[in-house]
């Protein structure tokens, strides 16, 4: 393990007798390099410290503070994916009667964890020439939490199912209409309970190939495809991508029941969700693409905000980068001059009507958008961003708009770099853009890659970044978090305020991930009215306004973590759930 030796400002040379270099045992060992230090102070050497932590006892001020810095493990290889291929270590460990998270970066093997787990990839143990084999894993897990688990898995004694985490790429692999895919999955006594309790009865008869489903129905289908099925173990690989909040806590209530009488474990991102959903969780750390670590099972806010803070405090290891939630009073809305304003708007479609209250957009302000699905969200940006005409009504101004639609396809053919070469120049000479567009999104890494090779979401994160490099006065993002993971989610939205707050343009984002939307947002649009038939889009209110609004609708509430001033949805009944219910503060007290 690295050593990183903190020396804070507490440090006092000139009255203090030294006591933490005097017992270093590498200064008895006679190493003198390790106490010069121009101001004073002692420079410990991080490559010769040993992190025997005597100096950190003997300090009187409490001034050095020794940390390990997270690195490759030298032992508890799991699986290695050729010579200089990802490397995985240690496993998630699935309990009966219990719902296990999953939390990490994207990119540090969460999805090949569960594929082994699933009984989809063998673990080789490192050993990439041979082909893998059970044998040597029963022998290696023998006596372990994990060795029943895989003595089913070969045996063929245990049965799992696999819920896919790109549900977008289902229609290219099935065919057929949504019952028949779920009538061949499962039994008929599991199909109409699972059809019934996700509300798919008006998906069945669609045929899944044709594209005609979106991104909410998909996840819906994937979600009852596993559910349908009568295994051992289940494995949810991130089930809130595309769902709206309606639909993210009745999955998570779901999973919650299986969880009961199955064995089950998810890989989630909405932090609020997976906190409302499973009851322990496993954090993974590690470096993308290269290898991935999982430590050992902790309670779910326990974990969730050992996550936040990047640091295992029981190992002393940082593994990441703090991510702080702050408890901030209510955005108001400023009087800046007005960039966008709409009277009365329609759209009909066949069978959905659409109607939009009067608004206003002003400049240097993001608005968010909010609601269930199906209820024309998507439909609206695109009637600002002059990809639909309305029906009644007018959208009347002359400004440049930059469109970063929900489902992202990579048209173009080439890498990232001859993308941003040809659309955006300005990434690679702008100090602007490079401080907070190419740094924040890590897209060094990805400039050499093909288009059609990126994952979700390094191609949510190219989109994003070519979205506000676009020469325009206001960007409509839908979905800019999905496929992303927390900390991702985090940047992203400190990104998008930041460069409307520097360049003075606006921006309108919808998205399902409440705290995102919360840290984004100077002002919500709320859509309401019955999914698929009827629309109706009140505001823009204050952030307070809007988000009480629509939470009172969704009938929840949220509190705020004392630790770490994150949001948690509160418990059904609760004491703090009638508190604020009477009190009319759904999301957090200003």
């Amino acid at each position: 393990m690295r050593i990183a030796v903190l020396i804070k400002d507490r440090c006092k040379p000139k009255n203090c007798a030294y006591e933490c270099i005097k017992f270093c045992p590498r200064v008895r060992a006679g190493d003198e390099t390790i106490i010069q230090g121009e101001d004073g102070r002692p420079v410990i050497s991080e490559d010769l410290c040993a992190g025997c932590g005597i100096c950190v006892h003997k300090c009187p001020f409490e001034a050095i503070k020794i940390i390990g810095l997270a690195e490759e493990l030298t032992e508890d290889l799991v699986h290695q994916f050729g010579r200089n291929g990802f490397r995985l270590y240690r496993l998630p460990v699935p309990m009966a009667g219990t719902c296990i998270g999953v939390l990490g970066q994207n990119g540090i093997g969460k999805t090949t964890a569960i594929k082994i787990l699933a009984g989809q990839i063998i673990p080789n143990l490192g050993d990439y020439a041979k082909k893998p084999d059970w044998a040597p894993v029963l022998d290696n897990y023998s006596g372990t939490e994990l060795y029943e688990h895989f003595k089913g898995l070969a045996d063929g004694t245990i049965t799992a199912v696999f819920k896919p985490q790109y549900v977008d790429q289902l229609p290219k692999v099935l065919k057929g209409t949504v019952g028949d895919i779920l009538h061949k999955a499962g039994t008929p006594q599991a199909y109409d309970k699972v059809v019934t309790t996700l509300g798919l009865e008006n998906l069945t008869a669609k045929e899944i190939e044709k594209g005609t489903l979106s991104g909410g129905e998909l996840q819906l289908v994937a979600i009852a495809a596993a559910l349908v099925k009568d295994v051992d173990f289940y494995f949810f690989d991130e089930p809130s991508s595309y769902l709206d909040i309606y639909q993210r806590l009745k999955v998570a209530r779901i999973i919650q029941r299986l969880a009961k009488e199955k064995k089950v474990i998810v890989v989630e991102h909405d932090l609020a969700i997976l906190d409302f959903m499973c009851d322990n969780a496993h954090i993974m750390y590690g470096t993308e693409g290269a290898y991935g670590v999982t430590t050992f099972p902790r309670a779910v806010r326990h974990a969730i905000n050992t996550y936040l803070s990047g640091y295992l405090k029981e190992e002393n290891l940082k593994f990441g980068e703090k991510i702080e939630f702050v408890s901030h009073p209510p955005k108001q809305r400023q009087d800046l001059r007005v960039f966008v304003s709409y009277g009365r708007l329609t759209k009909d479609f066949e069978d959905f009507t659409l109607e939009i209250e009067p608004g206003i957009i002003r400049e240097g302000e993001i608005i968010g958008i909010v609601g269930p699905n199906a209820i024309g969200k998507t439909t609206f940006v695109k009637m600002l961003a002059g990809v639909l005409k309305p029906t009644k009504g007018k959208i009347e101004y002359d400004l440049k708009i930059s469109y970063k639609p929900q489902y992202i396809s990579p048209d173009y053919q080439g890498s990232v770099r001859e993308l941003f070469d040809t659309s955006a120049p300005q990434l690679f000479t702008s100090s602007l853009y490079q401080a907070e567009v190419f740094e924040p999104l890590h897209l060094k890494t990805l400039l050499d890659c093909q288009l059609d090779a990126l994952s979700g979401g390094e191609l949510q994160r190219v989109a994003i970044a070519s979205a506000i490099l676009r020469d325009a006065d206001i960007y409509l993002l839908d979905e800019p978090s999905a496929y992303l993971d927390s900390e991702q989610r985090m940047i992203v939205s400190r990104m998008i305020r930041r460069i409307v707050e520097k360049s003075g343009k606006s921006a309108l984002v919808v998205d399902h991930d409440v705290y995102f939307i919360d840290m984004v947002s100077d002002g919500l649009i709320v859509f309401e009215g019955t999914s698929g038939k009827h629309g109706v889009a009140n505001g823009p209110y204050s952030l307070h306004e809007g988000m009480n609004r629509f939470l009172r609708d969704v009938d929840i509430t949220f509190r705020r973590d004392e630790e770490t001033q994150r949001p948690r949805v509160n418990k059904p009944d609760s004491y703090l759930e009638r508190q604020q219910k009477e009190s009319g503060e759904y999301y957090y007290k200003p």
